[in-house]
């Protein structure tokens, strides 16, 4: 006799402002899996050191060469507030002049409303680049909060700036 499967659901009335955040990169090139290795102690140590608002970090495979992970972040101020601080910043900074061989994207769920996306190097389209078109990520749509409608100014360390991006 077939037994009902357990339906259940989960509680998130403790996390009205949470934040989901999935990251891939993507080798494009052999020298891309350099790049990707490279990253992988990096993010351990930064999950390791427990950052404010850091719910759950998940890693997960796509493909060969292609790799994931799943955050789920408290809230959108924690995980700027990280995003802009070490050594966050240096690799944002770094991958933005270099991607190394490799295609990035993050895509950020807001429960309180919001979506937002970057692509970097993707050779082919990923998730919401698969159906939506692409914008070019500069002026309103440079940063993640502009990009998923929050309001206000992020507080704390810059982020990297449009003009680091794009100047020389």
């Amino acid at each position: 006799m077939s037994q009902r499967p357990k339906r259940q659901t989960v509680d998130l009335s403790a996390y009205p402002n949470l934040v989901v955040i999935y990251l891939g990169m993507r080798v494009n090139a052999l020298t891309g899996f350099k790049t990707l290795l490279g990253f992988g102690p990096k993010i351990s140590a930064a999950v390791d050191a427990r950052p404010d608002g850091l719910l759950l970090h998940e890693n997960f495979l796509l493909s060969v060469r292609h790799l994931g992970m799943r955050e789920y972040w408290r809230d959108f101020e924690s995980l700027e507030a990280w995003s802009r601080s070490e050594p966050h910043r240096i690799w944002w900074r770094d991958l933005l002049k270099d991607s190394g061989g490799t295609g990035f994207w993050h895509e950020t769920y807001l429960r309180t409303g919001g979506i937002e996306a970057v692509y970097i190097d993707m050779q082919s389209p990923a998730g919401l680049a698969r159906f939506a078109p692409l914008a070019e990520a500069r002026g309103a749509m440079f940063t993640a909060r502009h990009r998923a409608g929050v309001g206000g100014t992020a507080s704390g360390p810059g982020a990297v700036s449009e003009g680091e991006v794009y100047s020389g």
